[in-house]
């Protein structure tokens, strides 16, 4: 499902391939709602993404299979239905915007040391399903192979890793496997564990993005980006930087080519990202209120600020709160040390 864009919106790109349903949901409730007491009611989920090209009928799928996922609940029985994040879902989300919003902030605190991994799997029997479920796990770790069956990430924490193995791995008969923690003599060049990296995909990864959003930069500094491009357009940048955080194994900067280019694709999206929040909140609290008549009560936005990510007050009042960098001890891979 491609996000619609009008072709004379000035500065706003369009969109190619764009998310699904499910992910668009989950990119604006993650963005612009941060409490489990907000009454969601299901046709104001319509009209939101109904800016977005979603049809009813899609819409309505997106909130069943996010409701299967735990993501939101239903609240009470009425028809048609109300809806509500769970704090679980409000917890993730919290750790995972302070992820996207932070990633590439300041340099690592490098201390040279790597987690590497090595692992068997019996050709025969049932072994392909368990070396994929090893790679799957790995990678999702952020580890790279570095060798056929040796991974390995920045960093010394180990426990995460270790855990994954033991969940994949324990009684797979014939299954070994290894975590150790390594210095390597040469770390850059075809030998050391730079070379495990796809660097020049990511730089034109991080190149791209910013050619795709340099003219909508210069349409919000112009102020040609009025409130219902600005939900559409915040939405865009938001949805292709967060890959990034993911994708980027934000190696210290002597591993890295020069120029390298993660610093000013970070300053364009937050650019960007900074001036259109309230715009965008202005737009979804619009198109929702019909159906939601205490939405300007709930519907916030996440922004950075100097020491977290804020969210600003809300229309009933609420006090502006920081969060905390919680999203440096959830996700273990997210930082070396």
């Amino acid at each position: 499902m491609s996000v619609v864009v009008s072709p004379d919106d000035v500065g706003v790109p369009r969109a190619q391939a764009g998310p699904t349903p499910q992910h668009l949901l989950t990119t604006l409730l993650g963005e612009y709602l941060d409490s489990s007491d907000a009454d969601l009611p299901s046709m104001a989920v319509v009209a939101i993404l109904g800016e977005f090209g979603i049809s009813e009928s899609s819409a309505r799928a997106a909130l069943s299979r996010l409701t299967k996922r735990g993501l939101i609940a239903v609240r009470g029985s009425g028809r048609p239905p109300v809806y509500h994040l769970t704090p679980a879902a409000i917890a993730r989300h919290r750790s995972r915007m302070d992820h996207f919003l932070s990633f590439g902030a300041r340099p690592p605190q490098w201390t040279g040391e790597w987690v590497t991994v090595s692992f068997s799997v019996p050709q025969s029997g049932q072994g392909q399903a368990p070396r994929h479920a090893v790679r799957k796990a790995l990678g999702s770790l952020g580890f790279a192979r570095l060798y056929d069956s040796v991974w390995i990430r920045p960093g010394s924490d180990s426990g995460p890793v270790t855990r994954a193995l033991h969940d994949v791995l324990d009684g797979v008969e014939g299954s070994r496997w290894s975590v150790t923690r390594a210095r390597f003599e040469e770390e850059a060049g075809p030998h050391g564990p730079a070379a495990a990296y796809d660097l020049a995909g990511l730089a034109a990864a991080y190149e791209a993005f910013i050619a795709r959003y340099s003219d909508l930069r210069v349409a919000v500094r112009n102020g040609e980006v009025d409130a219902a491009r600005a939900l559409v357009a915040r939405t865009s940048v938001m949805d292709s930087w967060r890959k990034f955080p993911d994708i980027d194994p934000n190696l210290p900067e002597h591993l890295l080519p020069k120029p390298w280019p993660c610093q000013a694709a970070r300053a364009l999206m937050l650019e960007i990202h900074s001036a259109l929040g309230s715009l965008a909140e202005a737009r979804l609290v619009q198109v929702a209120t019909p159906y939601w008549p205490d939405a300007a009560s709930w519907i916030t936005h996440f922004q950075a600020s100097e020491n977290g990510v804020s969210v600003p007050a809300a229309g009933d009042g609420r006090k502006k709160r920081v969060l905390t960098r919680t999203s440096r001890s959830a996700r273990p891979d997210s930082a070396y040390g």
